[in-house]
């Protein structure tokens, strides 16, 4: 089988979840202009108002983009239908709605959104076992439950002040403009997570694997593998999280 891999438009896709981006350098001759500064001040206290259930939307949106940027494993797959084998009964899972799918990509790698979107890649399933992948879908469940990508997502809006979302004719739901879904993505989606926050996503992954009675050195040993796996380089997310070694090293005493 041919894994390809589809970026979203400047967006590499990111574990447990990498970004690049630069920006054009502004004249020194620019002049200051009253009117811009005070629309984005507006859009910066827009931003600040959202409810969770507007940030929710926006997940759904980028998810929806990036589902249709990627080829999804199927249960004609064994991709698809492994996963599927891995997380039975999960679709609804500690208070969260949950959808879970594999992506046919190369990518040794896996993300998740504030709306229960979590996608692994072909890639680490290639490389991990069983419960090695649960331990993965573990630590990026542990990123929606404890809201991190919804915090993010707001600290993105206010910083972001030139974002351009509105409503729809129809409807009062707020939505992202096509335009930036894909800065979206990586800004809030495959950015680094801080070190406190992947700690307590870690933390979560060891309960999770406990609570349903999954093997818990699973999560030792995906990052002993992602260790070994860093001295090549080439691994996106060991761009954006702390040295594997170290939480191995962490979870053992942990589990110990």
């Amino acid at each position: 089988m041919g894994l390809k891999f589809t970026k979203t438009r400047g967006a590499a896709l990111a574990l447990m979840a990498c970004v690049a981006g630069g920006a054009m350098a502004v004249p020194v001759y620019a002049q200051f202009n009253v009117g811009n500064a005070i629309k984005s001040a507006k859009k910066v206290a827009e931003a600040a108002s959202y409810s969770d259930e507007e940030i929710v939307v926006f997940f759904s949106q980028i998810s929806e983009d990036m589902d249709s940027k990627n080829p999804i494993a199927t249960m004609d797959d064994p991709y698809g239908q492994r996963l599927a084998a891995l997380t039975e009964g999960l679709d609804n899972y500690d208070g969260l709605d949950l959808d879970i799918k594999a992506y046919l990509v190369k990518d040794v790698n896996a993300f998740a959104m504030g709306d229960g979107t979590v996608r692994v890649m072909a890639g680490l399933m290639d490389q991990f076992n069983d419960d090695e992948v649960r331990c993965v879908i573990g630590h990026e469940i542990g990123h929606v439950k404890l809201e991190h990508g919804k915090k993010r997502m707001k600290r993105s809006m206010q910083q972001d002040a030139a974002l351009s979302v509105a409503g729809t004719a129809s409807s009062d739901v707020r939505r992202i403009a096509n335009s930036e879904l894909g800065k979206m993505f990586g800004d809030v989606v495959t950015a680094q997570h801080s070190q406190k926050a992947e700690r307590k996503s870690d933390d979560y992954a060891i309960e999770f694997m406990k609570a349903n009675n999954y093997d818990v050195e699973g999560c030792v040993t995906a990052m002993e593998k992602l260790a070994t796996m860093s001295s090549g380089g080439g691994i996106d997310l060991l761009k954006t999280h702390p040295s594997p070694a170290s939480r191995a090293k962490r979870m053992r005493k942990q589990i110990s």
